[in-house]
């Protein structure tokens, strides 16, 4: 059971998260607030693990209000604003919702808070240390993940996605692995040649890339991924190395 408390200064809103957080069996509201001045007081004597706040409020708002914490739980961040989504996943949150999101919406960001959380309570104990995702040969990566270890060919991998202390693999096949590891160390166990970290939350498979344009990479004619104001200029000497341009 995940603990939560919910934050925003729209008494409507706020009354719409306690109702879809009530319709979830693995969520247990502890608290909401109307301000995130009166959470930081809750928070500093008890122990919570998931919060839903909303980012444009009053007095302190939700992005300052999370960069704050010193021990932070997992964060929903929930906004009218579609510009607020960067700023909220530089602090690492599970998920962003755009008001108004329906409980279909919710309940697709409360079961990815509570995925992390089993990670966390079943991969490690207070005396292990990270899981390790080691490349096996040139081919394969042995990733510790779902209480067994996988073996998944280098090349069906076609992005990493950070999550904090996590990874998302995402492979060719649509499915996704998610181990304890960090997106730094995965940078280093995989071949240079064919992956590349174009974002500080992703890497890419320079061999699954379809298309690209004004900051993304089109990875199918949907699926894409950012390029990182930090990374632009490395996948572009790439781009010029590589390709010949018509």
């Amino acid at each position: 059971m995940l603990k939560c408390i919910a934050i925003d200064d729209e008494p409507l809103a706020l009354r719409q998260i306690a109702a879809y957080i009530a319709k979830v069996p693995y969520l247990e509201l502890v608290a909401r607030f109307n301000n995130a001045l009166e959470a930081q007081q809750r928070l500093a004597a008890e122990k919570i693990d998931l919060i839903f706040v909303d980012i444009n409020m009053p007095d302190l708002n939700g992005v300052d209000f999370v960069r704050g914490l010193v021990d932070r739980p997992m964060i929903v961040f929930t906004t009218a604003y579609s510009e607020y989504a960067i700023e909220g996943f530089k602090l690492d949150a599970v998920d962003y919702l755009l008001k108004p999101f329906s409980f279909a919406d919710f309940s697709r960001a409360a079961a990815k808070a509570n995925s992390l959380y089993e990670l966390r309570h079943n991969q490690r104990s207070p005396q292990e240390a990270p899981s390790e995702a080691l490349p096996r040969d040139k081919e394969y990566l042995s990733v510790k993940a779902d209480y067994k270890v996988s073996l998944v060919r280098i090349s069906e991998i076609v992005y990493i996605e950070s999550e904090g202390e996590y990874v998302r693999l995402h492979l060719a096949d649509g499915s996704t692995i998610t181990t304890l590891f960090r997106l730094k160390n995965m940078e280093t166990a995989l071949p240079a040649d064919s992956f590349m970290r174009v974002h500080r939350s992703y890497i890419v498979n320079l061999r699954a890339i379809r298309s690209y344009i004004k900051g993304r990479i089109y990875l199918s004619d949907t699926e894409y991924i950012p390029i990182g104001e930090n990374y632009k200029e490395a996948f572009q000497s790439y781009i010029r190395q590589n390709f010949r341009n018509l």
